[in-house]
């Protein structure tokens, strides 16, 4: 996921951020930023935050919609193909 060419030390990304956010920008990875050769933050552009933010919005709806069926002894495979019946529709 993360390529040595993405991991910059903090006193680096202080001393030239306006490259570091060129480079996120254009890029669309995330940097890791070190202090004292840890990982300590990653830091990454707006747009990408927002796409992984709805991303993982989504997981745990599907996550909580599978824990409600799971608690009615039903999968979510099971709905699934019992509402696809119920209303036509057709894969």
């Amino acid at each position: 996921m993360f390529n040595s060419s993405d991991i910059h030390t903090v006193t680096d990304f202080s001393r030239k951020p306006a490259e570091h956010i060129k480079r996120l920008n254009e890029s669309k990875r995330p940097e890791i930023l070190t202090v004292n050769g840890k990982a300590a933050v990653v830091v990454q552009d707006a747009e990408s935050y927002e796409k992984m933010a709805e991303l993982a919005q989504y997981a745990e709806s599907i996550q909580s919609i599978r824990q409600a069926l799971e608690e009615e002894g039903r999968s979510l495979g099971e709905f699934s193909k019992s509402f696809e019946e119920t209303h036509g529709i057709q894969r």
